[in-house]
């Protein structure tokens, strides 16, 4: 037995999922694993039809995948999954109801992300720049770092996006929502010497601006890889990854201005929660300082 969605419903639903909702291949990845999960335990449960599915099937579904070791970000992320399928299924009228619904995930301990203080930001990015690779690598770094960009963002830049008379740059975020951001000095100057040796790695035809040596545009493990090869080079303590500049990026503007709202902007947070946990604020010290200061939260005496 094949288990629930049918190769058909999920290759419907994959469609749905990159016409309309625009998603990227990753988070198709994401859900082509979150759903073959549900697929391999309907299929031992002798489920053969999504209809089948009750809201007590799940519940076993997710203890066992709790037990299994998965934890509570994975399986919240899990139910986001398969809330969205069931929202598309009702819609195809595949299914009456949807068992998700009331379903919730265990919670873990809020983790901080970890960052890198200022100095350390200068050891990494002091590195000596003396040959394309180098030079290229140290560009993806400043630029990252400059304008908090996500992984995603950083790898699908085409030259188009940059304007460094301007000194500017235009990403395509998650929802494929666009935001036009700074770029500072050291990332100007480090992107117009990668400029100068790009054009030697590839046809005029190719529009991507990172680039492999073969001419391709530079894969997320590629930049991932890149990024921690720098980070042991300069002798930074721990495995240096890309979130860990943008994170870095977001404390350190927070840090110098306080502006939440601005560093919610320029991160592309549709929520300022998000933002708040980014950048370690304690959300109950925000809303003091919101009742001090805002003149509509102010109470009379």
């Amino acid at each position: 037995m094949a288990g629930v969605p049918s190769p058909d419903q999920l290759a419907a639903f994959e469609r749905y999922l990159s016409s309309e909702r625009r998603y990227s291949s990753h988070t198709l990845s994401n859900y082509r694993r979150d759903l073959e999960k549900l697929r391999q335990w309907s299929s031992k449960a002798g489920i053969a039809d999504l209809d089948e599915l009750n809201s007590h099937h799940l519940r076993q579904c997710l203890g066992q995948l709790h037990a299994g070791g998965l934890g509570g970000s994975s399986l919240a992320r899990w139910l986001s999954s398969l809330r969205t399928l069931f929202k598309f299924a009702l819609r195809e009228h595949w299914v009456s109801g949807n068992p998700v619904t009331g379903l919730s995930a265990p919670k873990n301990a809020k983790k901080l992300p970890r960052t890198l203080d200022v100095d350390q930001v200068q050891q990494l990015l002091n590195m000596t720049a003396d040959n394309p690779l180098a030079i290229r690598d140290l560009a993806m770094a400043e630029l990252m770092y400059s304008s908090g960009l996500r992984l995603a963002e950083l790898a699908s830049i085409d030259l188009p996006d940059l304007d460094l008379t301007e000194a500017t740059i235009t990403v395509t975020g998650k929802g494929g929502k666009t935001r036009t951001l700074p770029v500072g000095t050291p990332a100007q100057t480090a992107v117009t010497k990668w400029l100068k040796e790009r054009s030697s790695w590839c046809e005029a035809d190719q529009h991507a601006l990172f680039l492999s040596r073969s001419g391709k545009r530079l894969s997320h493990r590629a930049i991932q890889q890149r990024l921690a090869r720098i980070g042991i080079t300069q002798g930074v303590p721990g495995r240096i990854h890309p979130h860990m500049l943008r994170h870095s990026f977001a404390s350190h503007l927070l840090e110098s201005s306080g502006d939440l709202r601005a560093v919610q902007e320029l991160l592309g947070h549709a929520n300022l929660s998000t933002t708040q946990i980014y950048t370690h604020l304690d959300f109950q010290h925000l809303s003091k300082v919101y009742d001090v200061a805002h003149p509509r939260a102010r109470r009379k005496n």
